[in-house]
């Protein structure tokens, strides 16, 4: 009985240090597959890319400034690259001291030219002394991609929400009724406010449907407020989002109906993406 038991024994222990060795046997290569370098036997050109180059821009003399390759929207002189909505016909909102200014009986204007993906930069006011509360204080908004007349598109709320609370996904630097900003960095009223906005458009499908939604990320003053957010559709005021087919598309500035004193803009410019 001793001597089977420690015959059972050297059995077990053979068997257990056994299998690890065996288990441990690297496995075959399939037939036919490509012998691969070992990370140790790579050089550094293997993995450096030469090409395409990326094209030089200058940047602008401040980060506020307009860099080589963009398209200047607004200078201060003139309002040549907008239009009214409202019979596409030569934007009449006022240009004044080198800004623009809301001239809310002529509606909403919007860009000449249609964009598809871009980086946008816009720097706007509320006047000094503006009173009212909620969204009846510096109301306008910048449509990302205008798709019709009136308020159709995708809206990027301006406002004054310096100290003035409203609903969060209607504040400013909200996409209007869809994403509450990260962030209120909002400066006070007679102060320049400064958006800097990256946009992706919504890519659609032959029949219509959605490929891929829109994106977008916003900066505030130099603080991020919106982080490649993907939006569910067009800004409506009531109801839930949804998308339309569209194309190219212009930018369009809000003339909003609240009684506060109208905004002011300046020194807007863009870069097509691709």
């Amino acid at each position: 009985m001793r001597h089977h038991f420690s015959l059972l024994t050297t059995l077990f222990v053979s068997g257990a240090l056994g299998a690890p060795l065996y288990a441990q046997a690297p496995a075959p290569a399939p037939q036919g597959a490509a012998a691969q370098p070992a990370a140790g036997q790579m050089k550094p050109a293997d993995t450096e890319v030469w090409e395409p180059v990326p094209k030089v821009v200058t940047p602008g003399a401040t980060d506020s400034a307009a860099p080589s390759d963009a398209i200047v929207l607004f200078d201060g002189k003139n309002l040549d690259e907008w239009v009214n909505v409202k019979g596409q016909t030569p934007a009449t909102w006022l240009v004044q001291d080198g800004v623009m200014v809301v001239h809310k009986p002529s509606g909403n204007i919007e860009t000449k030219r249609k964009f598809t993906n871009y980086q946008l930069h816009l720097e706007f006011r509320v006047p000094a002394g503006t009173t009212g509360a909620g969204q009846a204080r510096g109301n306008s908004g910048v449509f990302l991609a205008s798709t019709g007349n009136g308020d159709s598109g995708y809206e990027l709320q301006v406002l004054d929400s310096y100290e003035n609370k409203t609903y969060v996904n209607g504040q400013a630097a909200s996409i209007y009724k869809q994403s509450p900003p990260l962030a209120n960095a909002s400066r006070k009223p007679g102060e320049w406010n400064v958006y800097d906005v990256a946009w992706t458009a919504p890519v659609f499908n032959a029949d219509g449907t959605v490929k891929s939604p829109a994106f977008v990320t916003v900066f505030h003053n130099g603080v991020l407020v919106q982080n490649h957010f993907a939006l569910k559709g067009g800004t409506v005021y009531i109801g839930k989002p949804s998308y339309t087919a569209h194309g190219p598309s212009a930018i369009k500035l809000q003339s909003h109906g609240d009684p506060s004193p109208p905004i002011s803009f300046r020194n807007i410019w863009i870069r097509e993406l691709p």
